[in-house]
């Protein structure tokens, strides 16, 4: 954890192919979402390159309760990689960024990082409304944990 990220690693047992498949797939998010603020998929397609754009169904009192997010694809490499900046919906990335690595040990293996980075922020309006991170270290863990049962059954 630096001053404007938090960064969680485990191993799962399952291939970096599988894990892909859960991540890059918006409807599972809600399923993965260790914060509990994700609540469904509204608009998207399965994640397939950088710039792609989905939109998640949310609540969180930080947002005065039920809210919408589009978020853009940042990163994406096949089986290594995915991630997205989130926006309040119709608006542009506003600096956070949530970014998944996978890191194949064997066939049946993964090391997978998640990484929820806000050191692009620099909106005074968003840094007055939302006091960061806005997810905790064990929420994101949670997530972890959520895609390791997702993946495994």
């Amino acid at each position: 954890m630096t001053e404007n990220q938090i960064v969680v690693q485990r191993t799962i047992d399952a291939s970096a192919k599988d894990l892909f498949e859960v991540l890059t797939n918006p409807e599972k998010h809600a399923q993965l979402d260790g914060s509990g603020f994700v609540r469904s998929v509204d608009q998207a397609d399965r994640i397939q390159s950088v710039g792609q754009v989905f939109t998640m169904n949310m609540e969180g009192d930080h947002m005065g309760g039920e809210y919408q997010t589009d978020n853009h694809v940042t990163a994406y490499a096949e089986n290594k990689m995915v991630g997205w900046q989130t926006a309040p919906a119709g608006t542009e990335p506003k600096g956070w960024e949530w970014l998944w690595e996978l890191e194949p040990e064997g066939s049946d293996s993964t090391v997978v990082t998640l990484t929820y980075d806000w050191d692009k922020v620099t909106d005074e309006a968003i840094l007055r409304k939302v006091s960061f991170p806005l997810v905790s270290e064990s929420q994101l863990e949670e997530s972890l944990n959520n895609l390791a049962a997702a993946v495994t059954g």
